[in-house]
């Protein structure tokens, strides 16, 4: 820190990979869309010499990722990482989306990385989604700071959105320095502990002492983030000693905050922008945030779900290593971004991918040997090559085919399998179908290089409704995915309005008739059967009743009445959806001894389930879904009304946790088919929701007409 000492940066131009765990620094960048972050990463690759301020590595060549404006959109819904050395330390910077649609990305950065950076924009504050992921963090304990970006913004307010983050992020958050502005200008900062101040006026750092008018302030923050420290310090005396009105020493106090903040009890607050900043976020990340090897390693098993112990970030270990993102381009290749846990990564070395689980969503297991390709450090679009991937670092590994994001790379004599971390289910369906013949025959293989990049992407193809959906997490997702397709992989789709697949069922009991006689000029059909056909109750399924006496139906034709009924059952009888909860009754029939045959029985059978339908009401049923709704207290009444008006019947609600509510309810699919989109625009990104099949209901005769229609 520069409370400590100056630091200098990385040779610029150079892959860095590091030879040792402890030189590593994985530092996630979280907080909202718009609040800076991508700003940010590219100020410290600036401070770093690693580009210089108008996107050009040092020897020359462009980063087009900083400075084309469309990159920078592509960014903004990717997961990337950018090294950088400063003290001789490697930083990974991973930057993730900003937007609630690309949670998948960002917990994957979340994996990846040993702390993480909250990015808060001094204009605009904290939003609820950054509130949620601060506790996620907080639920595994990952080492966090915060900051305050656009502190040179004609909106900002630096000690009111500090006072917000204390607020919304809890105890332990407090500030390091305090910037200095005048006129709206950025002069510097105030460091609280050593009572400097860091003059960038000339746009070098200079020390200087502060000015009286600033020494209040100073006392009002230095003496919070004192008592702050003292209380995470491991010396039980140095509080006793501080209230006695001991000066504690700055060094003192500095080594205990760089422990409080590696072991993720204190968040030191820091600020950016007007081109201050930078120098000072890059000490508390080399001095103040853990190395990989202080890290906890995740779970890990062998193939077949048994525990592995004894498995640490060592560069001579097993190796253990996960794909993190998975990106794809027609004339690239696949690059797989890996963050290695244990072991040595190398080119050329065959590895075994294992994984993942996710099966349901269009992922299918692995468990197959692959070779790896090239290794590189990626900066921007440019790959430069690396010679190998240490325990705790992260690299970029070329033309791995079969890995897919979320997959274990191990040793190929010793297969292990790390547990998947948690991804959300995507909620939005949207139905689409190829423009042409030729984007038809191409989408197959399109689709799958998009489910090997998104594990948050769930494929559909709906037998009843012949549509292929893709579940998405929301709008944006959506778009994404298909404009991808469109440039990435040159498939056009439409979306197309989603057919929820409705039922069908009888209103009431009725006896039916079904007569096939035919006659031509050899052997001819022949099979009459009459039935007993009345509903069930819902979910009572198909029933089938042989009431036969006296062989009038020979035995072996029984079945084929049966096969008929269930094959018009599938078919539908008045409006083309399956017929479910119905007791279907065989009473009575004819046969002949030569015309009769297992088709004509079929036909008889599927003929008297049509005439019934012509002789008392049919219902239409739609699928009615449980929904539980997790949001803060302050949206409930709204949620609770929403989901009213969506004919839903809300079953009760409970607290979860400090300031937010589970709500309950019984929805109609049709009514929550663009829930994900509805809620988030509700609740502000905060709220989520899940949902599970329950059974089918009559559908509201009003509604009737517009279904079928």
């Amino acid at each position: 820190m520069a409370e400590r000492a100056t630091g200098t940066a990385g040779a610029a131009g150079r892959a860095p990979m590091a030879d040792r765990p402890d030189m590593v620094r994985n530092v996630v960048l979280v907080g909202h869309s718009g609040a800076g972050k991508t700003t940010l990463v590219e100020s410290l690759l600036a401070a770093t010499k690693t580009i210089q301020r108008h996107g050009r590595i040092e020897d020359g060549t462009t980063v087009s990722d900083f400075d084309e404006v469309e990159i920078r959109q592509q960014r903004s819904v990717n997961l990337t990482v950018a090294p950088i050395v400063y003290n001789d330390i490697k930083i990974n910077l991973l930057d993730t989306p900003g937007y609630a649609d690309f949670v998948g990305d960002l917990r994957a950065g979340l994996r990846a990385a040993d702390a993480a950076l909250f990015v808060v924009s001094a204009a605009d504050g904290v939003d609820g989604l950054t509130r949620i992921l601060w506790e996620e963090c907080a639920a595994v304990g990952m080492p966090r700071a915060v900051v305050i970006t656009k502190i040179d913004h004609q909106r900002a307010d630096f000690d009111e959105v500090l006072a917000t983050c204390q607020d919304a992020f809890g105890e332990g958050v407090a500030p390091l320095y305090l910037p200095v502005i005048t006129n709206g200008k950025v002069n510097g900062l105030i460091g609280l502990l050593s009572r400097k101040f860091y003059n960038y006026a000339t746009g070098a750092r200079g020390e200087h002492a502060p000015g009286p008018d600033h020494e209040a302030r100073i006392d009002e923050y230095r003496d919070t983030l004192i008592e702050g420290i003292i209380q995470e310090s491991e010396d039980e005396s140095l509080m006793d000693r501080y209230l006695a009105g001991e000066e504690i020493a700055t060094k003192v106090l500095i080594d205990d905050l760089e422990k409080a903040v590696a072991r993720g009890g204190f968040y030191p607050v820091l600020a950016a922008g007007g081109g201050v900043g930078a120098e000072e976020i890059l000490e508390i990340v080399t001095q103040g945030f853990p190395s990989p090897l202080e890290h906890p390693m995740p779970e890990i098993t062998t193939i077949d779900g048994k525990p592995v112990t004894g498995i640490a970030c060592d560069p001579d270990g097993p190796l253990v290593a996960e794909v993190v993102k998975t990106t794809s381009d027609p004339y690239v290749g696949r690059i797989s971004l890996v963050r290695v846990f244990s072991g040595t990564l190398r080119p050329d070395m065959t590895v075994h991918v294992s994984g993942h689980g996710l099966a349901d969503r269009g992922h299918e297991d692995h468990d197959v040997d692959e070779r790896i390709g090239a290794l590189s450090s990626p900066l921007g679009k440019l790959q430069r090559p690396a010679a190998k991937c240490v325990a705790g670092d992260i690299v970029a590994v070329a033309k791995l085919s079969r890995a897919e994001t979320g997959d274990t790379l191990s040793d190929k004599d010793r297969p292990l399998l790390m547990t998947a971390w948690t991804m959300p289910d995507p909620l939005l369906p949207v139905a689409v179908q190829a423009r042409s013949k030729a984007d038809d025959d191409k989408l197959g293989q399109a689709l799958g290089r998009l489910v090997a990049e998104d594990p948050t992407l769930r494929l559909e193809n709906n037998p009843e409704t012949k549509q292929l959906v893709l579940w998405c997490m929301g709008e944006a997702h959506a778009d994404v995915l298909l404009d991808r397709l469109s440039k990435r992989h040159g498939v056009e789709v439409e979306k197309v309005d989603l057919r929820v697949p409705l039922r069908e069922t009888f209103g009431g009991k009725c006896q039916a008739m079904g007569r096939n006689v035919k006659q031509t000029g050899g052997h001819g059909q022949y099979a009459i059967c009459h039935l007993e056909i009345e509903p069930l109750p819902s979910g009572g399924g198909f029933e089938f009743v042989d009431k036969i006496v006296g062989g009038v139906v020979p035995r072996q034709f029984i079945p084929s009445v049966e096969k008929g009924v269930r094959t018009q059952m599938g078919r539908g009888v008045v409006a083309g959806y399956p017929v479910v909860d119905v007791r279907v009754t065989l009473y009575d029939g004819k046969a002949h001894s030569v015309d009769s045959s297992d088709m004509a029985f079929q036909i008889a059978g599927a003929l008297a389930l049509k005439e019934a339908a012509a002789k008392v009401p049919t219902l239409l049923l739609e699928p009615v879904d449980e929904v539980a709704v997790l949001i803060p207290d302050d949206y409930v009444g709204a949620v609770m009304s929403d989901l009213s008006s969506r004919r839903g019947r809300v079953l009760g609600t409970e607290p979860v946790g400090v300031g937010r509510t589970l709500v309950r309810a019984e929805v109609p699919e049709l009514e929550i088919t663009r829930y994900a989109i509805d809620l988030r625009s509700m609740s502000q990104g905060t709220g989520t929701f899940q949902r599970t099949f329950l059974r089918y209901e009559p559908l509201p005769p009003h509604l009737v007409d517009k279904v079928t229609a």
